[in-house]
């Protein structure tokens, strides 16, 4: 099997910010799959195995707004001879109507025989870990109350991932926090922010579960707290997590095919 390549799946967006962050994301996921590779064929020369394998490719896709889609860069991969095999890994804080419809919608449309997708990105305690590093470059301080801001969803299972990231940040923090929306769903994040100082709270600051900035995020600046937190961005424990879900499904897919 050749190696499969990696397809970072992501929200469209007319956000130039955010599409320069999903490009840098995936620019860093290769460099760091490059890297192991680099290491592996190390390890490799000086045991005598002398095995190779290629670095994967890394592609980006997008669903909604803008493209490539993910059936666009899967039929792109599809060769006269051979197909590349593909890993989606979503690039998505929580699976909603995206990661269950759109993507296997894609996947189908495309054609391709040998793909993958992954679990989304979040929720993840690496992602907790990120959010409270932000948290505390902003200012936050033990005792300052927390708004988790989520984009938000009608999907009721993106809705519950986005609870189960807050119980991680929270747990993480050692600290409550509070759930609060930004596009879609009740409270919203100034509704959320105002109930607390009307609670007591001396100082208020928000928790960016976003991937990139861009309009939400600018949003939560003019929502009243006292800080704002980056979004997640490009991390190294996001490139990480990132390369570990490729590792762990091309080893699904390995193993797959030696049943």
């Amino acid at each position: 099997m050749s190696t499969p390549a990696l397809v970072l799946v992501a929200h469209g967006t007319r956000s130039t910010k955010g599409v320069e962050m999903i490009a840098a994301l995936a620019e860093a996921v290769s460099r760091e799959l490059g890297a192991a590779q680099a290491l592996s064929e190390t390890d490799a020369a000086i045991s005598g195995r002398g095995d190779r394998t290629d670095a994967p490719a890394v592609r980006t896709a997008f669903v909604d707004v803008l493209g490539p889609s993910p059936s666009e860069v899967l039929r792109d991969l599809t060769g006269t001879t051979e197909s590349v095999p593909a890993v989606l890994v979503p690039a998505f804080l929580a699976s909603g109507y995206h990661v269950y419809q759109d993507v296997p919608r894609e996947v189908a449309e495309s054609g391709h025989d040998a793909v993958a997708v992954t679990p989304a990105m979040g929720p993840d305690p690496a992602l907790a870990r990120i959010m409270a590093v932000r948290l505390r470059a902003a200012g936050w301080r033990r005792g300052d109350a927390v708004v988790f801001a989520a984009a938000g969803s009608s999907d009721a299972r993106a809705r519950q991932d986005v609870r189960r990231a807050a119980a991680m940040l929270a747990e993480h923090l050692g600290a409550p926090v509070r759930i609060g929306y930004v596009a879609t769903g009740a409270p919203r994040v100034p509704e959320v922010v105002a109930d607390l100082r009307a609670s007591g709270a001396r100082r208020v600051f928000v928790a960016s579960y976003l991937l990139a900035h861009g309009l939400f995020q600018q949003r939560l600046h003019d929502a009243g707290a006292d800080g704002v937190a980056e979004p997640i961005g490009v991390h190294p424990a996001v490139v990480r997590l990132i390369a570990d879900r490729y590792r762990a499904a091309v080893r699904e897919m390995v193993d797959t095919r030696v049943r």
